[in-house]
């Protein structure tokens, strides 16, 4: 069966990374990936849903735009002499806010997963993840998606970091992205716990064979660090082992938005390169 996976685009530069990146880590797969551009007159949503009416010049100018840049990343990715014969593209351009666009895409196409980058053309140089992505990551709750640094390698991951606090059990769909991730990139699986007690209670050691069933089919370890603050210790065991991927269960008031909003720091460089992953607990 093939993999539907949703290719959101601005057209810039880590964007179009973001769309590489996808193409060398779903090479072994059979994919449709739909390539999205939302267009509008302004960066206010509002202001562009009064001024843009269909059939008005300004719709129909920002429209054909978005429909002709398209086109040319089309030709770009289905003329080149590597292109994978296992994969197919479509391309979608749409007026909305971003992340509505994203949301109703996913639903309409019955999206696996969304590759994209960590911000575009107006993007920060001190903020990590740009605000599109970090709502997407936060708003689409019912689609994982893997999030893309401008610096990033294109490399499949062969080392996936998975943090988590124990308190939760997890159920095998909930993980079953980063499980096909491992196996089709042969990847590791390190389960990092941040120890803030002396010891696991009953109910964490019980998550954590939990966990080891959901993973006994791939590579896997357990690692832990203690009494450090959680974005540090990641931060600092991701870097230390230069992992590939970081995975996460986006769970509402968890460490998820400390973890991702903090400022740029030049010691903490691994923020720019290292893709995550974001899954969500599908009980919230």
């Amino acid at each position: 069966m093939k993999r539907k996976i949703l290719l959101p685009t601005d057209f810039s530069k880590n964007a179009w990374h973001a769309i590489n990146y996808a193409l060398e880590l779903y090479k072994n797969d059979y994919c449709n990936f739909y390539i999205l551009n939302v267009f509008s007159f302004t960066n206010n949503i509002i202001d562009s849903l009064i001024l843009m009416e269909p059939g008005s010049e300004m719709y129909e100018t920002a429209k054909l735009e978005s429909e002709n840049k398209l086109a040319k990343v089309l030709n770009m990715l289905t003329l080149n002499k590597q292109h994978n014969p296992k994969h197919h593209f479509e391309v979608i351009s749409t007026f909305n806010s971003t992340v509505e666009a994203i949301k109703n895409i996913v639903e309409e196409r019955d999206i696996d997963i969304i590759v994209m980058g960590t911000k575009g053309k107006t993007g920060s140089k001190t903020v990590i993840y740009g605000s599109t992505a970090f709502n997407v990551m936060e708003n689409v709750r019912n689609c994982p998606v893997i999030i893309v640094p401008e610096l990033a390698k294109h490399n499949v991951p062969k080392e996936i970091v998975f943090p988590t606090s124990y308190n939760t059990h997890l159920k095998r769909n909930e993980l079953s992205h980063l499980i096909h991730l491992a196996k089709n990139c042969k990847a590791s699986i390190l389960i990092l716990h941040v120890l803030e007690e002396a010891q696991l209670d009953k109910k964490q050691i019980n998550n954590k064979k939990l966990l080891a069933e959901c993973f006994e089919d791939v590579d896997h370890s357990f690692h832990t660090i203690s009494f450090t603050a959680i974005p540090v210790a990641i931060n600092c065991f991701v870097e230390s082992r230069a992992s590939d991927m970081i995975a996460f269960i986006n769970k509402k008031h968890f460490f998820f938005k400390s973890l991702l909003m903090q400022p740029l720091a030049k010691e903490l460089s691994y923020h720019s390169k290292v893709p995550i992953l974001v899954m969500h607990d599908l009980r919230n």
